[in-house]
């Protein structure tokens, strides 16, 4: 986000980058910490932090990508061309992703829906963040995020869940909006006649 743009016009028109228009540079080491401090500034009862982040950057993203196309052909062995190629650069798409993963949890008096509502907001915030560094994201899950095995190989715990990968990097590209709800379509005043 520009210095020069209010933050209510910037989320009058806060959008999310199509993946496939992410590019280098992403942020640097410096900038990343900076963001993931952002991001990290959320609503959060009972001050637990009930979620952490991974980093993937560099070769490990590649790597990462030979063990979803290994997975993906299990469950298909005749996966098509396109779809094997878009299993490897799932992680490269980006210069860089980040896991927000949920540790939410029983707790005597924090419900754990409270404690993955503020993982999602995390989500947001790091969405936010990448953008008034200078960046664009995009909040992914797909099939990933709900597979035992690769979840494993991210280095997400069988008790935690995926919030969200956040792919982080630069674009020269106009990225399209989409359609937004109406007002009308979502909002309830109570106690008030819709008259």
């Amino acid at each position: 986000m520009r210095n020069d743009v209010k933050l209510i016009d910037y989320l009058r028109d806060r959008h999310s980058t199509p993946v496939a228009q992410i590019k280098e540079p992403g942020p640097t080491h410096d900038e990343l910490e900076g963001i993931l401090t952002s991001a990290s500034r959320v609503p959060d009862h009972g001050k637990l932090a009930p979620w952490r982040f991974i980093v993937y950057r560099g070769d490990v993203r590649a790597s990462l990508g030979e063990v979803f196309l290994s997975l993906a052909l299990e469950a298909d062995p005749d996966l098509a061309d396109a779809a094997r190629l878009a299993e490897r650069a799932r992680f490269t798409r980006a210069p860089l992703v980040v896991a927000v993963v949920s540790t939410a949890a029983p707790h005597v008096k924090i419900p754990e829906w409270e404690q993955v509502l503020s993982a999602g907001a995390v989500c947001l915030n790091m969405l936010m963040a990448a953008n008034a560094a200078g960046y664009v994201a995009n909040w992914r899950t797909e099939w990933i995020a709900y597979d035992e095995r690769a979840m494993a190989a991210l280095g997400i715990q069988p008790t935690e869940k995926v919030a969200g990968f956040i792919h982080i990097g630069s674009t020269d590209f106009p990225a399209p909006d989409r359609p937004r709800p109406n007002l009308q379509d979502v909002v309830t005043y109570a106690g008030e006649s819709m008259a």
